[in-house]
């Protein structure tokens, strides 16, 4: 049960419509704030606006197509919101994935592409948004990365070297941003469940000849063969947890932090 409320705030969280932003979402909503989604699939974004509004009726809530990557659409975004709600809290960067390559078959476009993405995902909206966190009571933007920035897999080794940047620049803004009473941190997920590994799961049950295996044992051999100490794959609303608190006052004198969100499976001190 949620303890706190957060009546008359308004939180954004971008990659909004599905995974870890639709449950962070979900929070927000039933911690009372007016909540603003964003995703580039219209599809997606119009499923988790339905659901969202069914389950939250009385709810505040706007739902925008949005490449966060593309300037202009993140400037509209905040206008829709400003014009709509008329400020902004609590700024969640949600977007992104993970590329599977190593170094001697990444191409120099695809580490172009992973770079931008990882990076301005996070830029793009954190520099729309600014004005007015600035004018916000309490505000605090919160990062979605990787533990692959502490921990890098050589298997996904553009990603890794981005989720290390981005590591360092949430510090680098919670540094410069402080003065102004911006709050900004990260949370490093390991494997949560998403809708990437359920297609795996999907493409196990089309080829294995007698898949026997239902999602809690295909995903928990497969978190001990991972050896995440939990022995399970993490879910959205965990991760969603983690972001909610860095987000709202409950962190309130927690900034350029991170929290692990991986079952255990760091490896570091």
């Amino acid at each position: 049960m949620i303890q706190i409320d957060l009546s008359g705030q308004v939180a954004v969280v971008t990659g909004g419509s599905s995974g870890i932003g639709f449950a962070t979402a979900r929070l927000f909503l039933q911690a009372g704030a007016s909540v603003a989604i964003c995703g580039r699939d219209a599809e997606r974004l119009e499923a988790a606006q339905a659901a969202l509004a069914t389950e939250f009726p009385r709810a505040q809530l706007l739902a925008a197509r949005c490449n966060v990557l593309d300037e202009n659409h993140v400037n509209a975004f905040a206008s829709r919101i400003e014009a709509r709600f008329g400020r902004v809290d609590m700024l969640v960067n949600n977007a992104g994935q993970g590329r599977v390559s190593t170094f001697a078959d990444t191409a120099d476009d695809a580490w172009r592409d992973e770079l931008e993405l990882k990076y301005f995902s996070i830029i793009r909206p954190t520099r729309a948004f600014l004005p007015m966190l600035k004018d916000a009571p309490a505000p605090a933007i919160v990062c979605v990365n990787s533990l692959l920035a502490l921990q890098p897999e050589p298997h996904m080794v553009a990603t890794s070297s981005a989720r290390a940047g981005v590591l360092s620049l949430v510090k680098s803004l919670a540094t410069e941003l402080a003065p102004q009473r911006i709050r900004v941190n990260s949370i490093l997920i390991g494997i949560v469940e998403s809708g990437q590994w359920k297609r795996r799961y999907q493409d196990y049950l089309q080829q294995a000849q007698d898949p026997r295996q239902n999602w809690q044992e295909w995903t928990g051999e497969l978190a001990r063969k991972k050896n995440i100490p939990l022995g399970r794959f993490g879910l959205p609303e965990e991760a969603a947890q983690a972001l909610f608190y860095l987000a709202t006052t409950l962190s309130s004198y927690t900034t350029g932090s991170h929290i692990d969100v991986s079952g255990g499976f760091a490896r570091h001190v």
